[in-house]
C-alpha cells in the first residue's frame, strides 16, 4: 500500500486498545528472548555486551550508552556528519532523587506490570548503577560551553582509542546499515570527556549483571509507550515522581493525541502533506507571500530611518535582507508522493500488532538516518513540521520558516480583515525578519555605527521593560524585546501601506473596534 494508507493503519493499530491490552506483556517478552532476556538471575549464558548493544542500537533504536544521529556538521554546514552525544536519560541530570530511590520506583515500575522474574535484584545492584552509571560523568552544558567543549571532530579509530570499552565500528555499522562504515569515519563528538569516563564505568562493570540489565531496562522503557494500559500508568507514576507535576503533563492523556503524536513522528512527510493538502491551498500561500514582501519593504523604509546606522552599513543590512531565504507552508518534498512513497515502500504494518508496528518503524527511521549521511545538508529539511505554530530564523542558511500551522485562526485567515492578519501573523513575520540583524546589536556588531546614538536606543528599550510590573531582566531579554517591539512597528507600517495599494476594508459596526484597534 501507498505511504499514507500504511500511516492510517499504524494509527488505527494504536487506537486499537482492545487489542492491546489482549497481548498484554507478550510482545515484550518474545522481543526480550530475541536479545538475550532478562537474564537479572545471572543463570544462563549473557550476550556479550557489545553484541547486545549493536542489537538495540540497529534494530530497536535504543542508545543506553551514548546517542547517535545524523545532523549537519559544525565544522562544514553543507554537509552532514555522524554526531555522538550523551543519552537521554529518564532522570533529569540535576535531580537531587536520591539513587537508591530511583531503583526502588524502577523496580516498582517493573513489577506492576509483571515483566520478570526477581525484579528485586534490581535494588541489590551497586549503588551507582542504573541511569547513574553514565549520568556521573556528564558534563553539565553551562561547562560545556564555558570550556568550548560543544563539539570535536574525530573519527572512529581515535574514538576506538580514547573509549575503548565500545566496539564503536561495529556500533555505527549496526546504525548504519547498510552503508559501509570504516575506521577513517568522520564523527563529531558532544563531550568526549563523558565518553572517556563511559567507556572506565563499563570497564570497570564488565563482568557484573548490571550492564545487561541496564540495557535492557533502557530498552523496556524506550518500548514502554507501545504497550498496555499498566506500562502507561507506570510511566506516568515515574514522570510525576521525576518531574512533579510537569510530569503529569509529559504524558498525553487522551489517546487520540498519543496515536496522532505516534504517527506524526513515524509518518512525519506523509501526515505533512495531508495536512498541508487540507488547510494550507495555493491562494493561502500567494497572499502569505505577498504579505511578507509587504513586511520586508517596510523594513527597507525603517533602516532609511535609523539615526545610529551609516550609510555604508545601511545598503549592507539591505543587501542582507534581499538575501534571506523565506520558506512558507512546507517543505516542497513532502508534495512529491512518490518520493514519500519510496520512503516507506519497505515498511509492513499490521492493524492488529501496533507492538510489532512501532518496531517496524524504528527500523524505518534508523535506515532513512544513514540516507541523510549520504546527501549534503539540505535547506528543506526544516526543524518543524508543516502543521507546527512555529516560526524562526536558521543563521546557518539565513532562511526564516513560516510553516503552514501558522496560517490558521487566530492568526491567519484569508476572510479576516488585513488589519488583523498583519496584526498576528504579520508581527511573526516581522519579528522573525529582524532576527537577521542580532549581530548589529550586540557589543562590537556594528564599528562604523553611531555606537551613542545605539545605546541610546537600547537603553531606552531595556528600561521599558524592565518597568513592567512583572519582573523581567531587560538587558538579558534585550534580543527577543527587539525583535517584538520592532516587529510590530514594521508590520504596522506594512498594513498601513497595505491599504493605500488595496481597497479600503469596510467597518466592522458590530464589533465596535476601528481597523486600528483590530491591528493591535
Amino acid at each position: 500500500g501507498s505511504a499514507k494508507e500504511k500511516a492510517i493503519h499504524f494509527y488505527r493499530s494504536c487506537m486499537d486498545t482492545k487489542q492491546i491490552e489482549s497481548q498484554g506483556t507478550q510482545p515484550l517478552k518474545d522481543l526480550l528472548n530475541q536479545v538475550g532476556g532478562w537474564n537479572i538471575t545471572g543463570v544462563g549464558k549473557a550476550k556479550d555486551f557489545n553484541e547486545t548493544l549493536q542489537t538495540l542500537m540497529g534494530r530497536y533504536s535504543t542508545f543506553p550508552f551514548f546517542r547517535v544521529h545524523v545532523g549537519p556538521s559544525p565544522f562544514d554546514p553543507k554537509t552532514n556528519i555522524i554526531q555522538i552525544d550523551h543519552p537521554e536519560f529518564e532522570m533529569p541530570l540535576e535531580s537531587k532523587f536520591k539513587e537508591k530511590n530511583y531503583l526502588e520506583v524502577t523496580y516498582q515500575r517493573l513489577k506492576k506490570v509483571k515483566i520478570a522474574i526477581s525484579c528485586r535484584a534490581l535494588l541489590e545492584l551497586p549503588r551507582g548503577s542504573q541511569c547513574s552509571i553514565s549520568m556521573r560523568v556528564v558534563t553539565p552544558m553551562q561547562e560545556r560551553q564555558q570550556r568550548r567543549m560543544l563539539f570535536f571532530r574525530t573519527t572512529i579509530k581515535e574514538l576506538q582509542e580514547k573509549a575503548p570499552a565500545i566496539d564503536w565500528l561495529s556500533c555505527l555499522q549496526a546504525v548504519f546499515h547498510p552503508m559501509p562504515m570504516n575506521l577513517s569515519q568522520p564523527v563529531a563528538v558532544h563531550d568526549m570527556d563523558y565518553l572517556r569516563g563511559m567507556s572506565q564505568l563499563i570497564e570497570q562493570q564488565r563482568k557484573e549483571r548490571v550492564l545487561h540489565i541496564y540495557m535492557i531496562v533502557c530498552l523496556v522503557g524506550n518500548l514502554s509507550p507501545a504497550l498496555d494500559s499498566r506500562f502507561q500508568d507506570a510511566r506516568l507514576e515515574l514522570s510525576k515522581i521525576l518531574y512533579g507535576k510537569k510530569g503529569s503533563r509529559m504524558i498525553p492523556a487522551e489517546r487520540w493525541r498519543k496515536c496522532l503524536t505516534d504517527t506524526s513522528s513515524f509518518f512525519e512527510p506523509v501526515l505533512g502533506q495531508m495536512i498541508v493538502q487540507e488547510i494550507f491551498p495555493q491562494q493561502t500561500k500567494k497572499l502569505a507571500e505577498q504579505m511578507f514582501s509587504e513586511i520586508r519593504d517596510a523594513l527597507y523604509d525603517q533602516l532609511d530611518q535609523l539615526e545610529w546606522m551609516d550609510e555604508q552599513t545601511r545598503q549592507e543590512a539591505k543587501v542582507l535582507v534581499s538575501k534571506l531565504q523565506v520558506k512558507i507552508g512546507y517543505p516542497a518534498h513532502i508534495l512529491q508522493t512518490g518520493k514519500v512513497n519510496l520512503e516507506y515502500q519497505n515498511l509492513e504494518i499490521n492493524e492488529d500488532t501496533f507492538f510489532l508496528n512501532v518496531v517496524a518503524c524504528m527500523k524505518v527511521v534508523r535506515e532513512n538516518s544513514y540516507l541523510k549521511l549520504l546527501q549534503d545538508h539540505s535547506q528543506d529539511n526544516w526543524l518543524v513540521s508543516p502543521w507546527t505554530v512555529h516560526s524562526y530564523y536558521s543563521i546557518r542558511h539565513h532562511m526564516v520558516v513560516f510553516p503552514a500551522g501558522m496560517f490558521r485562526s487566530p492568526f491567519f485567515h484569508m476572510e479576516f480583515p488585513s488589519a488583523v492578519n498583519f496584526g498576528a501573523i504579520g508581527v511573526f513575520m516581522a519579528h522573525e525578519l529582524l532576527h537577521t540583524f542580532y549581530g548589529y546589536v550586540l557589543p562590537g556588531g556594528c564599528s562604523t555605527c553611531n555606537r551613542s546614538a545605539l545605546q541610546k536606543s537600547i537603553d531606552c528599550l531595556v528600561e521599558q521593560y524592565e518597568s513592567y510590573s512583572f519582573k523581567v531582566n531587560g538587558t538579558f531579554t534585550l534580543l527577543e524585546n527587539t525583535a517584538d517591539t520592532g516587529g510590530l512597528a514594521i508590520a504596522y507600517q506594512a498594513y498601513k501601506n497595505w491599504i493605500k495599494k488595496h481597497k479600503e476594508e469596510k467597518d466592522l459596526p458590530k464589533i465596535g473596534l476601528s481597523h486600528d484597534q483590530l491591528f493591535y
